[in-house]
């Protein structure tokens, strides 16, 4: 992704993702573009109606991963709304299990994550005979596993949720290739 610094009369852009604060998408915008302000929305939609309400300026949204492929609703989405892509990047996806602190492996009975996250991970998860539960995101997970105080739930996250969320890592790169990666699209109502 063609990154431009910010010049000191510029404010810094909104950018709208989705999932919790934690998820990939905030990690990229935090990578990506460090000079802005990345805002959450719990859904695709909600992240691109802000930028078409001119609430946020710019969305940073994945569109492809490359083990599972078009990451949708979020492509049919970007497509029905008319976003201008302003750029892309690849980005690799590392996978975490997090879990309370304290739990074993062995606790784990169940992961949660998103669906494309969980995907990903298919059969090291059958490996470790780990039941899955899908929800809508990533770091959502690792936050509900958090509040839940059930040593028995484990998250599919990035690590950085581990620190946002107090939890633990149990096992990094979850994912089953080590090659995994995403594309996030930065988008914009308009030519920017």
């Amino acid at each position: 992704m063609s990154m431009q610094m910010m010049d000191d009369d510029v404010r810094p852009a909104r950018i709208a993702y989705q999932g919790a604060p934690g998820a990939f998408s905030h990690e990229a915008c935090l990578d990506l573009r460090p000079w802005d302000i990345p805002v959450a929305f719990e859904t695709f939609d909600g992240a691109i109606a802000a930028v078409l309400s001119g609430d946020c300026d710019l969305a940073l949204i994945p569109l492809e991963n490359s083990t599972v492929g078009t990451v949708e609703p979020a492509a049919t989405l970007v497509r029905e709304a008319g976003l201008v892509a302003l750029s892309e990047a690849w980005r690799p996806i590392r996978h975490a299990l997090l879990a309370l602190p304290g739990a074993r492996l062995s606790d784990i009975k169940t992961a949660e994550s998103h669906p494309i996250a969980l995907q990903q991970c298919t059969e090291n998860l059958k490996a470790l005979n780990i039941e899955t539960v899908t929800v809508f995101d990533t770091a959502g997970a690792a936050r509900d596993v958090a509040q839940s105080g059930d040593f028995t739930r484990a998250a599919i996250a990035p690590a950085r949720a581990a620190e946002v969320y107090n939890l633990q890592i149990l096992r990094n790169d979850l994912q089953d290739f080590s090659d995994n990666r995403t594309r996030f699209v930065l988008l914009s109502a308009r030519n920017a």
